[in-house]
């Protein structure tokens, strides 16, 4: 990128957020911080009227505005994925919303670039194996938009250990998206603790009236610190190189940590949460794996195991009964 284009990107960038910090812009365009502030200065001679505040960054002056913005090729067909991501893992009423934001981006774009969008949608699809908002057609947008007012959330939740239903207070303080399923974490008034709930267990949703002043973490400081309290089991595996492609994506999801070749095997490090998960995900692949450690590991697979054999010898000798 030559310096023009950056120049024109970082008043881009300034303008989308109230305040934005050069370590943000020396981020974005992989630049220095004295690259920004000369990149800066020259914006400031050429008229642009930033403004800058310690502890803040850079802002633009109320009332001053680009004029529309010109998008690339390449930018216009990002936005075919972000529609088609966006229709597939979001509530209705939220893709609703992103949808009239793409027709006001779309408004702006070169007639060729608007009948490369047109031809390409057709051609990108995202197939999702579930639908991670089965609840409320707005769930997803109460919540984002309880987080923005800072409004208690009251909802019918539907708990995962003992299947009843039970009415919650949250305080939410954010949301993420982890295997194929929406998340929110707030503080439970109920538990009277921090706890997580699936968007898709929500049987009713809504915001409450009124503002909680309670202070909370932000959400990467709440994850990072339990992610710190996890007690996490050490799991060594030696597997198959006939199974690398099949545990490509799926290894991250058990804690992958280190990966050895040895000759005949691959030696996997894991460092695990959950060591009765682990074990189910193991024996899918059972014939082709060696557990070196833990001990526990193995113990939990036979016992599993037996548990599996014994249910079927049941219901060979029963084949009425399916439990």
């Amino acid at each position: 990128m030559n310096r023009l284009d950056r120049l024109t990107a970082i008043l881009t960038q300034i303008q989308s957020k109230r305040w934005i910090t050069s370590h943000e812009i020396a981020k974005r365009f992989n630049i220095t911080i004295r690259t920004v502030y000369r990149d800066i200065r020259a914006l400031e001679e050429a008229g642009v009227p930033i403004i800058s505040e310690a502890g803040k960054g850079y802002s633009l002056i109320e009332g001053y505005r680009l004029p529309p913005v010109m998008f690339t090729r390449e930018e216009a067909l990002s936005f075919v994925l972000a529609d088609k991501l966006l229709e597939n893992i979001s509530d209705k009423e939220s893709g609703k919303q992103f949808t009239s934001a793409l027709f006001k981006i779309k408004s702006v774009l070169k007639s060729s670039e608007k009948d490369t969008l047109d031809s390409m949608g057709p051609q990108v699809k995202i197939i999702s194996r579930i639908n991670p908002t089965q609840g409320q057609d707005n769930t997803l947008h109460i919540i984002l938009n309880s987080l923005s007012s800072k409004k208690v959330l009251e909802m019918q939740y539907l708990s995962f250990d003992k299947a009843e239903v039970t009415l919650r207070e949250a305080e939410p303080i954010g949301i993420y998206y982890s295997f194929e399923q929406w998340y929110f974490i707030g503080w439970c008034r109920l538990r009277k603790a921090y706890r997580t709930f699936r968007l898709d267990r929500i049987q009713s949703i809504s915001m409450k009236d009124g503002n909680y002043t309670t202070p909370h973490p932000s959400l990467k400081d709440y994850l990072d610190k339990i992610k710190k309290e996890q007690k996490l089991t050490k799991v060594v595996l030696s597997i198959d190189h006939s199974m690398r492609k099949y545990i490509q994506v799926e290894k991250y999801k058990w804690g992958f940590v280190m990966e050895t070749d040895k000759g005949n095997a691959m030696e996997l490090t894991f460092m695990t949460s959950s060591l009765e998960g682990f074990t189910r995900w193991a024996l899918m692949m059972g014939d082709f794996i060696k557990v070196i450690e833990p001990q526990m590991l193995i113990t939990m697979m036979k016992q599993l195991l037996a548990q599996i054999a014994s249910k079927i010898e049941k219901n060979e000798q029963n084949p009425e009964l399916l439990t």
